[in-house]
């Protein structure tokens, strides 16, 4: 069993993706890597060798043991069977009894596609996964299992499968020390019984589970320094003049030495003079040493074919038949949408009230026929019902997409052939779609009077159902070529529009240009508009005899027909579902093609080449008599604070999961009688095995909790804790990261600065306080560098812990918490995080941690210690004096524990003598037993004293509630979120992007249409454009700035909780900046249709589609950050949108006139934003136009006439439509900035 160790950067994932033939195929790749002397292309190494990923990517729905026994069936039994069949062969032969036990486990390890499996239970119990095994997995959205839970998931899935070669990248992340110990050890046995072959990479490994290991790969800049037996390395490093210190864990010191920061103080030959040495000197030195030059002797000779038993590669690329791999894969697909079911439930549930409003606008009542001047009535309930249809597949994109991370996983690691799940994607949701169609037509068909014959009804069905496949097949396609919500809601948008466009019904074929016709042709609407034109007007009620000579048509229906540019036979029905089914084809084919050979993008980190290279330490001195980091000092005064707690209680609802089990009591207690102190100057640890209430000790003392109830007193240096003047002077960095991704280091922490230090700090001192606490948490190489998404780009892990003590330690806080500071990292990176939480100790502050799995040197870094146990209760609180003695003391003086060994790390040692297990062998309770001990009556002496403020000291008071008074707070949240938006092309080069696309695409489509007005028609073309022109972008607008806010709603949170400003100033700002874009975006729109269109030049013309253009931006971009406000994340916000724009679109007066709307609608009329705006643009264009307008069996007429008559829209009223324009912006921008302010949505 090997074990990969390596700083960050070293090329420790890339290798183990290498040497499991997972490469990306871009990359230039030299050399060999054999199996048993066998090349990757004489079989699979996929499935020979399984690599556990360090991302945790599942479907969040299913729970821990469906997610093993998916994985289990895809992978397959391998050689079990086979195997088991030789081995009876040969105990027959030998006479030998097999174990009943054995051999029934056997045999049901070698079954193939069960459904559940001795196998899954058991990977359950060796990784503690069977407490949760019946839970979700989880994700931001669903209560699942926790971090490092999950994290055991990831590896479970790759154990259960016949992998006999495992590459493991990480898998510790998230879990205490003594559960890496336990998995290390089952696999250990793993490797030694069943002579299987692994190699693992863990972060921070402790002694005893890097004893564990055989071999040790040490990895630095991509050179293999060292490859040989665990036993041989501290002798190499000796050989090179390094030595292992004593009290130090091996593995911390490996990632060290090779660093050009930590080498020095490793070296040990006293007579010689220090030279660093470099990664390719160690590299070289490893060549000539004897361990180095054995295995250059045993690569020379290749390992001969003949002794490979066939079974032991793989040469069947899955582990099932495809037909297998279909029914594993559809058995998945109808859970998980059986778990989604409230989704389908509430697609067709909102299918149901728009069928409603819309039979009611569309009443057959008010729907007279026969004439000509019905039909616009009828084709705007067809084009409704048409675009309903339309974007309810919208919903596939999502959910595509949301499937996407987990699929390439599986796909790349052969759980099956990809086909198989796009497959079962396209036939489960055949169902869905007829059910949707159906509650569509029956609902809306005859209530909205279209034509009664049965034929008809069935025939409106098929169309419907139809293009419903179709949509859910483009968007589908869509989603799985973009891969993005972003990129794809934007190009999704476009998409809709371009087929709406061209689908005949904005714009009739006679009137599209011709170097757009082609494009007419090419749209599926336009084929689903004539199917079901074509069954409404050629039925009987429309076969009058036509009285206009100026169409050739037999009929009334026909002539319809006609002027639209629609098929005018019978068989143009059977034409265009022939071609929506081809459409259909066509898109699911390229959905399968997209599945099969598209990949996901990878992630980038930055790394500094100054942090790389120079690695020259600015930060810390070191006092040559202490070997102490000297008193750093900062030059902003601060006031040192003690923080004491006594018999503090936290109880919570009790879980309805919980209740079901049995539980009676109405309360959950999550903490029980926890008392301590917190002084200035000295570092405390909080630890505890997982569960243990660390991070919810920590959360109640900070005021961070936002539900339950908390019992007992909390006393600041003497006063009660006020939580308005206690945000003032304390910070809390967060376990999770949480930072804008769009602004670099250094703006990070001047914001924080800006905002949290006092108003009497003037700019200069300000600035100079920042760098000097850049300085001190070693970010100064970093400044420039962009923070980014945490695992996309941007900062590493460290880098981003490092810059969450900066983005508090500029707050010049007296008291800092920390939530587990080294979660996540190596050891390296640990010690220089902690190097960093020492240098803020040293300057007087009170800093407290949370952490689970420290190494030696890192828990003796610690002052004082308060430890946990499950339930919420402390076993010890106090000093750890030198070397931990007095921790070791403390334990050891109780009768039955076992005495530490020497060597050991003390952290892991109480974890172990103090758990469940321990107690219940002992007999005895911990927690009482300190309840009753000297130490636990000093403590509460210490807690008296410290509850008496000290004489001359007063009660904290601030005279305002914000450090900075409301315009500096709006200036400096305008500074970071302009800059934030300069540095987001994706959001907005994507948004004037294709603001030019739908420019050119409107002014060549409706070319010079605005200087030519002879008809109606022309009219309603140009009233086609405008309503196509505002509602897309608009919308477009609304749905991709969701994302934007929603990911800056998550840091506003941490803020809001800092008490670093008023939300009203956040929302100000935010709105502020997003106007600056939406102005730039209308002129750019404006400028562009206003002169291609052809629309008057006249200049009070030209300001007012200018004005209502910006307004509508802005009013949609509003809507969309206040939907975010108002719902928990973006995916929900998209909900209401599904069902709003709908709405909105309906009421736009473009597909029923205003004066054509039910009396009792008309007031949906003038609540819609969209309405007002195209009321504006043409009201404005138009409204006093005199040109004469020849109507169709009517008599001739003029434009402003027409348009007063027919759409109620008359000149002298724009007055009052820019007053509706200023009033929805600043509705809505109110809504969004209330919402923001007391709605939270954070459960802690």
């Amino acid at each position: 069993m090997t074990l990969l160790l390596g700083p960050p950067s070293s090329g420790k994932s890339t290798f183990m993706r290498a040497l499991t033939g997972k490469l990306d195929k871009a990359l230039k790749v030299s050399g060999s890597i054999t199996y048993c002397g066998h090349t990757f292309e004489e079989f699979y190494p996929e499935r020979t060798s399984a690599y556990v990923s360090q991302y945790d990517l599942h479907n969040a729905e299913m729970t821990v043991r469906e997610t093993l026994d998916f994985s289990r069936r895809c992978l397959g039994i391998g050689a079990r069977y086979d195997m088991l069949a030789e081995l009876a062969v040969r105990e027959r032969e030998a006479g030998i009894k097999p174990d009943p036990e054995i051999d029934a486990y056997m045999k049901a390890t070698a079954v193939q596609g069960q459904e559940s499996n001795i196998v899954t239970d058991l990977t359950l119990k060796v990784l503690g996964l069977d407490i949760c095994a019946d839970m979700p997995i989880g994700d931001e959205m669903i209560r699942g299992v926790s971090g490092g839970q999950r994290k055991r998931v990831t590896t479970g899935e790759m154990l259960t499968g016949p992998a006999r070669a495992l590459f493991m990248d990480e898998i510790s992340t998230g879990l205490d020390s003594s559960s890496t110990f336990q998995i290390v050890k089952y696999i250990r046995q793993l490797v030694h019984v069943m002579n299987e072959t692994v190699m693992i990479s863990l972060l921070q490994p402790p002694p005893e589970t890097y004893n564990l290991f055989d071999d040790i790969i040490l990895l630095s800049e991509g050179y293999v320094v060292y490859h040989g037996p665990r036993e041989n390395i501290l002798e190499f490093f000796e050989s090179a003049g390094f030595r292992c210190p004593e009290r130090k864990g091996v593995a911390d010191f490996l990632q060290e030495v090779t660093s050009k920061k930590d080498q020095q103080q490793y070296w040990y030959l006293d007579q010689e003079q220090y030279r660093h040495m470099s990664v390719p000197e160690f590299a070289e030195r490893f060549k000539s040493f004897h361990v180095g030059q054995q295995m250059l002797k045993e690569l020379q000779i290749p390992f001969d074919k003949s002794k490979t038993h066939p079974a032991a590669l793989t040469t069947n690329k899955y582990g099932q038949s495809s037909w297998e791999s279909f029914k594993t894969v559809l058995s998945r697909e109808k859970l998980l949408m059986k778990r989604n079911s409230f989704i389908y439930i509430f697609k067709v549930a909102q299918l149901v009230i728009l069928g409603l409003i819309a039979m009611t606008v569309f009443l057959r009542t008010k729907m007279p026929y026969g004439q000509f001047s019905d039909s616009s009535k009828f084709f705007g309930a067809l084009t409704f019902s048409l675009m309903t249809v339309l974007f309810n597949g919208f919903a596939e994109l999502q959910f595509t997409i949301k499937m996407l991370p987990t699929f390439y996983k599986q796909r790349d690691f052969l759980f099956f052939p990809p086909w198989t799940i796009g497959v079962v994607n396209i036939i489960t949701k055949v169902p869905v779609s007829l059910v949707e169609s159906i509650v569509w037509v029956v609902l809306t068909y005859y209530v909205m009077g279209f034509a009664p014959a049965a034929g008809r009804f069935f025939r409106m069905l098929l169309a419907f159902f139809a293009t419903h496949q179709m949509a859910m097949g483009l968007f589908r396609f869509l989603g799985a070529v973009l891969k993005s919500m972003v990129v794809a809601n934007t190009l999704g948008m476009f998409v809709i529009l371009l087929i709406f466009i061209f689908g005949g019904f904005v714009i009739p074929r006679g009137d599209i240009r011709p170097w757009w016709i082609w494009a007419y042709w090419a749209s599926p609407m336009m084929y689903s508009q004539n199917a079901i034109s074509v069954n409404e007007f050629l039925s009987s009620r429309w076969a009058n005899p036509n009285n206009d000579t100026s169409i050739d048509a037999q009929t009334v229906g026909e002539a319809i027909l006609k002027a639209k540019g629609y098929f005018t036979r019978d068989s143009g029905f059977w034409v265009s579902i022939g071609a929506i089914v081809g459409f259909t084809i066509l898109f699911n084919i390229l959905y399968l093609l997209a599945l099969t050979y598209l990949s996901f993008g990878s992630s980038s980190n930055t790394v500094s080449d100054e942090e790389n290279e120079n690695e020259t330490n600015t930060s810390i001195l070191i006092d040559e008599a202490t070997n102490r980091p000297t008193r750093s000092q900062i030059t902003l005064p601060f006031q040192p604070l003690s923080l004491s707690f006594n018999h503090v209680n936290y109880y919570v609802d009790m879980p309805a999961e919980m209740r079901e089990q049995g539980f009676t009591e109405s309360r959950l207690q999550l903490l029980s009688d926890i008392s301590g102190a917190f002084r200035p100057g000295v570092l405390t640890a909080l630890v505890g095995v997982s569960g243990a209430g660390k991070t919810t000790l920590m959360d109640v003392l900070a005021g961070r909790k936002t539900s339950g109830s908390i019992e007992g007193s909390i006393t600041l240096s003497g006063y009660p804790k006020r939580q308005e003047t206690f945000a003032r002077v304390s910070g809390y960095c967060e376990q999770t990261d949480i930072h804008s991704p769009n602004v670099t280091v250094y703006e990070s922490i001047l914001y924080s600065a800006w905002l949290r230090l006092s108003s009497d700090v003037d700019e200069n001192t300000r600035k100079m306080f920042v760098e000097e606490v850049m300085t001190l948490v070693e970010l100064d190489v970093l400044r420039n560098a962009m923070v980014g998404l945490p695992g996309v780009d941007g900062l590493s892990t460290e880098q981003r812990k490092r810059l969450t003590i900066a983005v508090e330690l500029v707050a010049n806080p007296s008291i800092i918490f920390m939530d587990e500071p080294t979660s996540g990292l190596d050891a390296r990176a640990a010690a220089i995080v902690m190097r960093a939480v020492r240098n803020t100790v040293n300057t007087g502050r009170t800093v407290v941690c949370t952490i689970h799995q420290p190494s030696i040197d890192i828990f003796e870094s610690f002052d004082e210690l308060l430890l946990m146990k499950r339930g919420g209760r402390v076993i010890y609180a106090g000093e750890l004096g030198q070397h931990s003695h007095k921790l070791v003391e403390y334990f050891e003086a109780i009768p039955g524990v076992e005495k530490i060994t020497e060597g050991y790390n003390p952290a892991t040692w109480m974890l172990e003598v103090s758990s469940p297990l321990a107690e219940a062998r002992l007999n005895v309770n911990f927690a009482e037993i300190y309840a009753n001990s000297d130490l636990y009556r000093k403590n509460q002496e210490l807690i008296k004293e410290l509850s008496v403020p000290p004489p001359g000291y007063e009660d904290l008071s601030f005279p305002t509630k914000y450090s900075q008074n409301f315009y500096n707070q709006c200036v400096a949240n305008f500074w970071k979120q302009y800059r934030s938006y300069w540095k987001n092309p994706p959001h907005n080069a994507m948004r004037f992007l294709m603001t030019m696309i739908y420019g050119l695409v409107f002014g060549t489509v409706f070319w010079q249409k605005g200087t030519k007005i002879d008809s109606p028609q022309d009219l309603s073309n140009l009233l086609g454009a405008t309503y196509a022109a505002v509602f897309f972008l608009g919308s477009a607008n609304c749905i991709t700035v969701q994302p934007v806010v929603s990911i800056e709603r998550t840091v506003f949170y941490r803020e809001k909780a800092a008490g670093m400003y008023s939300p009203l100033s956040y929302a100000l700002a935010q709105t502020c900046v997003e106007m600056i874009y939406n102005i730039v975006q209308g002129i750019q729109y404006t400028v562009t249709i206003y002169v291609m269109i052809g629309y008057e030049w006249k200049v009070a013309k030209f300001f007012y589609f200018l004005f209502f253009i910006i307004s509508c931006f802005n009013y949609f971009t509003l809507f969309g950050m206040m939907l975010v406000a108002l719902t928990s994340s973006s995916m929900l916000a998209n909900i209401p949108i599904a069902f709003i724009l709908p709405l909105w679109n309906l009421f736009a007066g473009f597909l029923v006139a205003r004066p054509l709307l039910p009396i009792w609608w008309r007031w949906y009329y003038w609540a819609n934003p969209v309405s007002w705006t195209i009321y504006g643009v043409i009201g404005s264009q138009f409204g006093d136009n005199t040109s004469r307008l020849s109507v169709p069996g009517g008599s001739p007429t003029v434009v402003k006439q027409f348009l007063e008559d027919n759409m109620g829209i008359k000149h002298d009223f724009l007055g009052y439509v820019v007053l509706a324009h200023f009033a929805y912006v600043i509705g809505f921008f109110l809504m969004f900035g209330y919402s923001i302010k007391v709605l939270n949505f954070q459960k802690r």
